[in-house]
C-alpha cells in the first residue's frame, strides 16, 4: 500500500499565500474511523493508530491534537489473501476489542443481496440509515459504568487471563488490556440484554472474541495448527465460573429504597 502514516492522522502544509503552515487534518479526525484492509498498509502506516486508539488523540509534527469523543475504530482485514499484506503487531492488535471473523451469508441473505444490486451496483447516500448520534454512544458508555460486577465474577475475569498466561500453548497471555476489554464487553453485554449485573454466561460468550486475537502461539501450537479460538475454548472448560448466588445484583442500599436490616 502507498499509503503513509500522514494520509492517516494529518500534515501541516504551507501555504504561499499566507506564508505559514497550515494543519491538514487526515481521516482520523472522526467518531468513527474505518480502516478497510488494514493489514494492506505497511507497519509504519499502522501504528499511526497506535496513539489514537489508545489515548485519542494523535501527535503531528510535535503537536498533540484531541480526536473527536466519541472515537471508535473497525478494521477489516482478509484472512485468505496473503500477497502484499502485513501481519498486525501485537500491539496493535491489543488495541482492538473484539476480533469477529464474518462468515460467508446464508443463501437467503445471498439472494437479498443479490437483488439489492441488480439495478444499482453502488449504494448511496440514501442507503445508510443514521441509527445513533455521538451523543447516544456517550450515554450508553455511561449506563455501561452503572452495571454492578460482583467480586466472584470479576475473579473469574482474572481465572481466564491467568490461564492463558500459564497455557503451553501460548506463548505470550493476555495482557491487562484484554482483560479490561472482557470486563467492560461483559458489562456493556448486560446492560443490553436489561440487566444490571453481569453473569458469568457473559464473560463466557465474550471471551472467545475479545482475548483470542490477542494470543501469541508457542512454536509447537502453531506446528500444530492450533487456534487461538481454540485455546481460548479449551481453557473455558477447565475453569469453573461462580455459582448463581454469588453474581446477583446486591440489594439497594436504604437511601435507594431497600430495606434497613432489622426488617
Amino acid at each position: 500500500s502507498d499509503l503513509l502514516p500522514a494520509d492517516v492522522t494529518g500534515t501541516k502544509i504551507f501555504r504561499e499565500d499566507t506564508g505559514e503552515f497550515q494543519l491538514e487534518r487526515g481521516p482520523v479526525f472522526s467518531n468513527l474511523v474505518i480502516a478497510d484492509e488494514i493489514n494492506r498498509a505497511t507497519p509504519k502506516t499502522q501504528s499511526a493508530l497506535l496513539e489514537a486508539m489508545q489515548e485519542a488523540q494523535v501527535t503531528i509534527e510535535g503537536e498533540t491534537l484531541g480526536l473527536p469523543s466519541p472515537f471508535m475504530v473497525i478494521a477489516t482485514q482478509n484472512p485468505i489473501e496473503m500477497e502484499g499484506t502485513f501481519g498486525l503487531p501485537e500491539a496493535q492488535r491489543d488495541r482492538f476489542q473484539f476480533k469477529i471473523t464474518v462468515d460467508l451469508p446464508d443463501r437467503e441473505d445471498e439472494a437479498q443481496i443479490l437483488d439489492r444490486f441488480n439495478y444499482e451496483p453502488k449504494l448511496g447516500p440514501g442507503d445508510i440509515e443514521n441509527v445513533v448520534t455521538p451523543n447516544d454512544i456517550l450515554v450508553a458508555r455511561q449506563a455501561v459504568t452503572d452495571v454492578h460486577m460482583s467480586t466472584p465474577v470479576r475473579d473469574y475475569i482474572l481465572d481466564i487471563i491467568g490461564a492463558t498466561r500459564e497455557s503451553p500453548d501460548v506463548e505470550h497471555g493476555v495482557s491487562t488490556r484484554g482483560a479490561l476489554a472482557l470486563q467492560k464487553a461483559a458489562k456493556a453485554q448486560a446492560a443490553i440484554n436489561g440487566r444490571h449485573y453481569v453473569i458469568p454466561d457473559d464473560i463466557k460468550e465474550l471471551a472467545v472474541p475479545a482475548l483470542a486475537h490477542r494470543l501469541v502461539l508457542s512454536t509447537d501450537a502453531e506446528i500444530g495448527g492450533i487456534s487461538t479460538e481454540k485455546v481460548i475454548e479449551d481453557l473455558l472448560s477447565t475453569i469453573s465460573p461462580p455459582n448463581d448466588a454469588d453474581f446477583a445484583q446486591p440489594a439497594p442500599a436504604v437511601g435507594d429504597g431497600g430495606k434497613k436490616p432489622e426488617e
